[in-house]
């Protein structure tokens, strides 16, 4: 079976589960309900490749289909577009976009590659408007203004200093960064001084200090994320191994504990620290 047959395939079964007599659970569904689990089926991908689990992407990949081949056939439905125009729209955008492979412009490097897609993005926008007969805009688009808000925080401020640093509006090397890490860093402890602790060992941040601090706490994670983008790191991809490294070193302290006999709660934070070196240690000290 060809690949253009087993596409075929997909589509008539999707239209199948959401014709009469199909699936209860899919001809409920709209386009509002889906979202959710286009968002779920998205971070499943990305955790099989952090994973670099192969085998499973293939079947994540096929999951993430499934939600465009749902939006077309609800859209066909409604007599909106059909999937046919979302393969038409998408090839005619990777061609349009790169002129330099299907046309005759120059690209010497991504940095060029990346300036000039920004640059047909804004002209498209500009065209749609025109066609669509819409108002023109009193004032060209900010840079910023294509970012959606709705994203993850981190791909967000991932997304929004990469098209800062594209226009030249960054640090000249990554010391600078590290340095206004440093400088973040003690604004925020300035704010701290002086606080009594609460029971639990905490500040006790005044209602009108919060929104300061967490500020402060804000600053700190956009320089942060501003370093994994000059090291080419995807802080999303960073933070979530690092939260599956936590779990698994905990799980194990967890698990040692209770072969004692005891609880997470029984052990003081000197017994659960040395434990939290060992796991780090047989982790090291695996092959």
């Amino acid at each position: 079976m060809t690949t253009g047959a087993k596409f075929e395939r997909a589509k008539a079964i999707m239209a199948r589960l959401r014709a009469p007599g199909g699936c209860p659970w899919d001809r409920e569904q709209t386009f509002d309900t889906i979202k959710r689990y286009t968002l779920e089926e998205t971070y499943e991908v990305l955790e099989a490749i952090d994973n670099r689990d192969w085998k499973e992407l293939t079947g994540e990949l096929g999951d993430l289909l499934l939600q465009v081949l749902f939006y077309a056939e609800m859209a066909e439905e409604q007599g909106s577009f059909t999937i046919d125009d979302v393969l038409d729209a998408l090839s005619n955008k990777l061609i349009h976009r790169h002129p330099h492979v299907f046309g005759d412009t120059k690209a010497d490097d991504s940095a060029q590659v990346l300036k000039n897609w920004e640059a047909l993005k804004a002209e498209e926008k500009r065209k749609s408007l025109q066609t669509n007969g819409e108002a023109p805009q009193p004032r060209p688009a900010l840079l910023l203004e294509s970012v959606s808000t709705k994203m993850p925080a981190l791909q967000e401020a991932h997304k929004i200093s990469s098209k800062a640093a594209h226009v030249g509006f960054d640090w000249p090397e990554v010391q600078g960064l590290f340095e206004k890490l440093t400088e973040e860093t003690r604004e925020l402890q300035e704010h701290l001084q002086g606080l009594s602790p609460t029971d639990a060992g905490k500040p006790e941040i005044p209602a009108q200090l919060h929104e300061k601090v967490e500020g402060e706490v804000g600053d700190l994670f956009f320089v942060l994320v501003n370093i994994a983008r000059y090291l080419s790191v995807d802080p999303e991809s960073a933070l979530r191994k690092t939260n599956r490294k936590f779990r698994r070193r905990f799980g194990w302290m967890e698990e040692q504990l209770r072969g004692q006999g005891r609880t997470l709660e029984q052990a003081t934070p000197e017994e659960m620290e040395a434990l939290w070196q060992q796991s780090k240690t047989l982790e090291v000290s695996k092959p």
